[in-house]
């Protein structure tokens, strides 16, 4: 098993506002990247704003800024994700900093050195939005094919990167690395796209001051896609060498949208394989979100603000819904009424409710003192052993990085928890002072299923796991240091230990929120 884990997310362009795209790939990350430390392994996950463009110089120019002040205002908006949504990153680059200008120009000079890059004149339909430009046949009725967006004719001298010359290595490169790019209907899409063919890109612009001087030619700058791709290796402290890069690259995976699967899982490659640097070793492009069936947009005014539902939901339950509800790399459609129907049912009426009832009763027929459980009766054997499966299979989709998998997992283990508790009656038992061993292996089971899914919610709900962890494991520390193949083992609950007579970490959300 690798021992180190290197996650990042797309770099965020600041000329928006974070809404419910930006969180959702962030907190896709946050998960695999805590799920991965709980694994024993050394994580680093890295985030960032993408700052140069000619986007950014015209909003800047329209409010009456520097482009610099625009991105020194808008950056917050994305740092304070970080505490608003509970991620745990290791390092956020900005594309300003002088470090990231060290980094690209290195790379730019490596590729220029040999040949990779030369100059010559660009003529082709840009895109503004898109920073992007496309050769006529590449056009939609005569627009953006990305977008739809119009897009305006330009001729100006450019540095090219000689992509033509890597579709075969590239190619190479995808076979032998048959999980480089999921899900699999995006890997076909991509070799499809080498296969027919790659021209040399446009890698350096004249148009425009705002972005990353080429080296030793007054007048161009950087193509902002070179320039924000190269963020990956700046945030391990390339072009130096570091202990980091040497430990974290290559990217186990970039996660990114599906829009920008392109840049990712083409024109990044060759850039590396054209300075002699390692690909990533995996690109994961996730689908797109609408709102109750609409296309978000600001004229509709349904943009989803993560900073609104942590507001009105916590973020536990908004990081639940975005990664239980729909399977990872499809569309989903964003609804706060299922957002509230799926945290009462699962998260407040199963999870919450198999361990509160269980703790009321342990204090109620125990004092609180966890009993040691007796013989196994089938009962209990079934409820084991789905503990016991439950691990793997939380294992294993997340190697598939299918989180509604996952969590899917964890929540039968809390239904049959529920079941189990319906049916063994330790409100009955209790009744009988000879049945009071059974009283206890029965309290003792459901509690510990629902320590079990504590340890296993930790990547997804953090905050509400460590609650969950402090109650049943107490003494423990934080849930984040535990280790699921250690504490994930059946029968981890300490026979002896005092537990909270309650412990509400799911309080049900009332519809008129």
């Amino acid at each position: 098993m690798k021992e180190a884990f290197y996650i990042t997310t797309p770099i965020y362009y600041v000329n928006d506002v974070p809404h419910i795209g930006h969180a959702y790939t962030t907190i896709a990350c946050d998960a695999l990247a805590r799920w991965h430390r709980m694994l024993g392994k050394r994580v680093f996950f890295l985030t960032g704003t993408d700052e140069h463009g000619e986007k950014v110089q015209k909003t800047a120019v329209a409010k009456g800024l520097s482009p610099r002040e625009l991105a020194d205002q808008v950056v917050a908006n994305f740092q304070g994700l970080t505490p608003a949504l509970t991620i745990s990153n290791t390092g956020f680059i900005r594309t300003t900093e002088p470090r990231h200008y060290a980094s690209v120009q290195d790379l730019f000079r490596k590729s220029l050195a040999n040949g990779d890059i030369y100059l010559g004149d660009y003529e082709g339909w840009y895109c503004v939005p898109d920073e992007a430009y496309w050769t006529a046949l590449q056009l939609a009725d005569g627009h953006c094919p990305t977008c739809g967006r119009p897009v305006e004719k330009r001729k100006e001298p450019s540095y090219f990167f000689r992509l033509s010359k890597y579709q075969k290595p590239l190619l190479d490169y995808y076979r032998k690395h048959p999980a480089f790019i999921r899900p699999e209907s995006r890997r076909n899409e991509v070799v499809a796209f080498v296969e027919g063919g790659l021209n040399d890109l446009s890698v350096s612009r004249t148009s425009l001051s705002w972005g990353i001087p080429v080296p030793g030619a007054p007048g161009h700058v950087i193509y902002v896609w070179y320039d924000a791709l190269t963020n990956y290796i700046t945030g391990l402290g390339y072009p130096t060498p570091t202990a980091e890069f040497g430990t974290f690259w290559p990217a186990d995976i970039h996660m990114v949208g599906k829009d920008i699967l392109r840049f990712h899982a083409v024109y990044w490659p060759a850039f590396l394989l054209s300075a002699g640097i390692a690909p990533p070793l995996g690109v994961f492009a996730h689908g797109w979100w609408t709102v109750e069936g609409q296309k978000m947009s600001k004229s509709l005014g349904n943009v989803v603000d993560p900073y609104e539902m942590v507001r009105k939901y916590g973020a536990d339950a908004f990081r639940y819904f975005l990664l239980r509800e729909v399977t990872f790399g499809l569309d989903g459609d964003f609804s706060e009424k299922e957002l509230i129907k799926r945290a009462n049912s699962e998260l407040a009426d199963k999870l919450g409710n198999l361990l509160n009832r269980s703790l009321g009763m342990l204090g109620k027929y125990f004092a609180g003192v966890v009993p040691a459980p007796g013989p196994s009766e089938p009962p209990d054997a079934v409820l084991s052993n789905c503990g016991r499966e439950t691990v793997p299979a939380v294992a294993a989709a997340m190697d598939e990085v299918a989180f509604h998998k996952a969590l899917a997992a964890i929540i039968e283990l809390v239904t049959k928890g529920n079941e189990y508790v319906q049916a063994m009656q330790p409100w009955s038992l209790a009744k009988d002072p000879g049945k009071r061993a059974r009283l206890g292996t029965v309290l003792y089971n459901a509690l510990e299923a629902s320590r079990v899914a504590a340890l296993l919610m930790a990547p997804f709900t953090p905050t509400a796991a460590q609650k969950l962890w402090e109650a049943l494991a107490p003494g423990g520390g934080p849930v984040e240091n535990a280790r699921i193949d250690r504490d994930g083992a059946w029968g981890g609950l300490a026979a002896g230990a005092t537990l909270p007579k309650a412990c509400i970490v799911f309080p049900k959300i009332e519809t008129g929120a």
